[in-house]
């Protein structure tokens, strides 16, 4: 049954929270550690000559002039076996250790690999660790060296942080690629990112020391950017490309062998986005009053003069690009601040009921501005929104992020974009929504030969073999920066538009692959995110992407082709013809992710008309959560599609559900959002909301109410529940994800005669982020009592890594269902005393 705006959600207070419950602990196998002898013969001579060398040279210089020693001020990468679970304190009990970082790089065979890195100020330092080496090997290490005791027992390797450290295989190729026709004496753009340090002395002496090489190469520095929040130092530089080249081979004389180097990249730049069939619009729109913002673009410049945008947008031009772009280049702003306030213009919706903030961080060309690093951007950007007495957007809960850094896919280490993002969500309460990609190069449909046979097969066939063609390339499609955020929600494209039947007839010379299936665009890039989590979290219409045939001989070539009026969301567009309104047709992950903003502040909106002051006083880092449940509340998977993807990609054998199941959420996530669902309830539907905060190891339970009318009825029903959070992150730590909490099995199931379903992400697969979606269904016939309730908990487990002493927000929605029977939304209405709006 189709929304109805007069029956909104509904509001639930969370009873008391209470100590977590202690039951057994799991039963987490250790690794297994490694035979001592293998340990001695491969870590002990390295630990022989450490001690030889300083015993002769205290300062550690020799060993400094050694690239493949263990020195004193290098940075040590150690690898393990298993877990680093509390090596962080370990490392405290050695004066001078500094635990630069810690991470858990997953593979997506979910073979653990971690990764500790530490940085040894002094020769001091070095000499500790060998003598904790030497009292392990005789087996002395008291108590409180567990760590140290468990770290040289399952140490794989042990090395200094080296060239292929800083520039990873990925990187290396993109420089490589980047630089390949070009001069050696031309200058390229680079990103180098330097080890954090706390001491200043030691930032100013990094920095000094880059300088000095870089402009003795021929290059300069740019800009500079030192973010404590997060711990990320980096530089903008120019390099003439015969030291590109050589960073990109990764030979011992370049740039990137110096020690005070951690990562080198070249520079980021922004995903584009197409606006196609561009015509003059007589659109015509009748000012109103508008309320104050609560959702931010951090965008391109936008025609802040179109008929549709003037009473909308509030232009907050922080770093004066508006001035250099001209008119006609400002398409991408234009388009997302489009959607933000008026959604597909194919089909009629309400504009938004308040004023947004429009950010300008994209140039002339589209890009980011090539003289500022993105991350310093964005973090000027939001402080200065946030911040102080000066504060330019306080009241701002939603920030739209549909930008991308196509240089750099996710691989399993957070970029600093997305840990900047995950800290601000966190530190100001807001909910980033961020696009999840789009990678528009061309691939392979090996089953056809022909553009004809491709498009003279019948659908089901295509959309076989496209899907076929994409499983092959699932690794070229990962999520780009900063998708990979573990706070913020991250948007997925699918084929889904409003254009009509008569326009859809003018796609002749390109092929639609999917038809009426509803799949992910082809473009649209891949999960899973961060320690394997669900990514992309939902997804939302990027219109109807079609392929071009581009090429091939016994096979064909194809590439998403661009939008239009028969493929596209229909948006505002910089002016065509002398007209100063016109309009065209825009797709994509950036237009779905703006959509998601979209529907947040529909949410926002509905509850304020709902509850009034009751819901504007809500903390806005509540409020925030809440939307990111709600947001995701109503995504679920396509049934038709879910099939296809267990069919053709996979694994063929039932008994792999599981990896079946992550195959479907690379493509959805937790699915795809019923944007109308999000925002309003039905007769025979109710959606209940609730927020709170959980100190630790407590729990929060709150009490839905089960509406008589569905008892004793054999028909289909649901629950669905969603839960948000926020976790405070910080360099350093032993998990990145610090605050963990959980979504229990609601008590009551049996007698609601629901169960869990196949058709949605495994449960340890839908934990492993900060949002939580469970749902569970059944036909059997609910056994209800008088003013029966279920009982739904959230529990914050023990913290990872560091105990958290600030409670966390969190947001709940609870969705009861049972289609046809409509006395359900008025019968939970009444007992819970919520009047109907007027």
């Amino acid at each position: 049954m189709a929304s109805d705006p007069d029956k909104p959600l509904l509001r639930l207070t969370p009873r008391a929270e209470q100590d977590r419950p202690v039951g057994r602990q799991a039963n987490i196998p250790r690794p297994e550690p490694f035979p001592v002898d293998r340990q001695t013969g491969a870590f002990s001579p390295k630990f022989e000559r450490l001690n030889e060398v300083l015993s002769r040279d205290p300062s550690g210089l020799e060993l400094r002039r050694d690239p493949t020693a263990l020195a004193p001020e290098r940075l040590l990468v150690f690898e393990v076996r298993g877990t680093l679970s509390s090596f962080a304190d370990a490392v405290r009990r050695v004066d001078g250790l500094e635990l630069i970082d810690e991470e858990q790089l997953v593979g997506d065979d979910l073979d653990k690999d971690p990764v500790a890195y530490l940085m040894v100020p002094d020769h001091r330092a070095l000499k500790s660790i060998q003598g904790l080496w030497r009292q392990w090997l005789r087996n002395e290490l008291g108590r409180g060296y567990a760590p140290w005791r468990n770290l040289f027992a399952t140490l794989r390797d042990m090395r200094p942080w080296g060239p292929e450290d800083r520039v990873h295989q990925n990187d290396a190729s993109i420089l490589q690629l980047a630089v390949e026709e070009r001069d050696d004496d031309e200058l390229f753009r680079l990103e180098i990112e330097l080890v954090y340090r706390a001491s200043k002395q030691k930032v100013i002496e990094s920095e000094r020391e880059l300088t000095g090489v870089v402009r003795a190469l021929g290059g300069d520095v740019l800009s500079r950017s030192r973010i404590e929040d997060i711990g990320y130092h980096g530089l903008l530089v120019d390099l003439p490309v015969h030291a590109v080249r050589q960073i990109a081979s990764r030979e011992p004389s370049a740039v990137s062998a110096l020690d005070s180097v951690m990562y080198i990249r070249a520079q980021s730049i922004a995903s584009d986005l197409e606006v196609g069939d561009i015509s003059a619009s007589s659109v015509e729109t009748v000012p109103r009053p508008l309320g104050e913002p609560i959702l931010a673009l951090l965008d391109g410049p936008a025609i802040a003069a179109h008929a549709l945008l003037s009473n909308h947008l509030v232009v907050d031009d922080q770093f004066d690009l508006e001035r250099i772009t001209p008119v006609g280049s400002r398409v991408h702003g234009t388009a997302m601040a489009s959607l933000l306030v008026h959604g597909d213009r194919n089909k009629t919706s309400t504009a938004l009921a308040r004023r947004i903030i429009l950010v300008p961080v994209l140039d002339e060309t589209g890009h980011f501005p090539a003289d500022r690093l993105i991350i310093d951007l964005v973090y000027s950007a939001v402080m200065r929104m946030k911040q102080g007495a000066d504060a330019t957007a306080e009241g701002v809960v939603i920030i739209n992020l549909s930008l991308g850094n196509p240089r750099r896919p996710f691989h399993g280490q957070l970029s600093p974009w997305a840990r900047l993002i995950d800290r601000l969500a966190y530190r100001f309460g807001i909910l980033f929504i961020v696009s999840a990609g789009n990678v528009t190069d061309g691939f392979s449909l090996d089953s056809f030969s022909t553009r004809t046979s491709f498009e003279d097969a019948v659908p089901e066939i295509r959309a076989k073999e496209t899907l076929r063609s994409i499983g092959k390339i699932v690794a070229e499609r990962r999520l780009f920066s900063p998708a990979e955020t573990v706070n913020g929600l991250t948007v997925g494209a699918v084929n889904d538009d409003a254009v009509s039947a008569t326009d859809r007839t003018l796609a002749r010379t390109v092929v639609d692959p999917y038809g009426e299936l509803r799949m992910t665009n082809p473009s649209c890039t891949l999960g899973p995110g961060f320690a394997q989590s669900t990514k992309p979290d939902i997804c939302l219409p990027g219109a109807r992407e079609h392929l071009l045939v581009v090429g091939g001989s016994t096979s064909i070539e194809v590439q998403p082709a661009k939008p239009g009026r028969a493929a596209g969301l229909r948006v505002a567009a910089p002016p065509r013809d002398g007209r100063e309104n016109s309009e065209g047709f825009t797709n994509g992950t950036s237009a779905a992710a703006a959509l998601a903003s979209r529907t947040a502040h529909r949410i926002h909106d509905a509850l304020e008309a709902t509850y009034g002051e009751r819901f504007l006083g809500i903390p806005p880092a509540q409020r925030a959560v809440l939307l990111k449940a709600l947001v995701a509340h109503s995504a679920r998977w396509p049934n038709e599609a879910a099939a296809l993807i267990r069919e053709i990609i996979g694994p063929s054998d039932a008994k792999q559900h599981v990896r079946q199941k992550d195959n479907i959420r690379r493509f959805f996530g937790f699915g795809i959002v019923d944007q109308d669902e999000a925002v309003a309830c039905a007769a025979d539907r109710a959606t209940f909301w609730a927020v709170g905060r959980l100190a630790a190891n407590r729990v929060a339970a709150i009490e839905v109410p089960v509406p008589a009318a569905i008892g004793g009825r054999s028909q289909p029903h649901a629950m669905a529940a969603t839960l948000a959070w926020f976790t405070p992150t910080a360099p350093g730590r032993k998990s990145y994800r610090s605050v963990r909490l959980k979504l229990l099995d609601p008590d009551g199931l049996e007698a609601l005669r629901v169960k869990s379903h196949g058709d949605q992400p495994d449960t340890n697969q839908a934990r492993r982020g900060t949002l939580i979606h469970r749902s569970w269904r059944g036909d059997r016939a609910p056994v209800v009592g008088p003013d029966m309730t279920i009982s739904l908990t959230a529990q914050r487990d023990p913290d990872q890594g560091a105990d958290i002493d600030d409670p966390i927000d969190f947001g709940i929605a609870v969705t009861l269902s049972m289609p046809g029977v409509v006395e359900l939304y008025d019968e939970v209405r009444q007992r819970l005393g919520i009047p109907l709006p007027a």
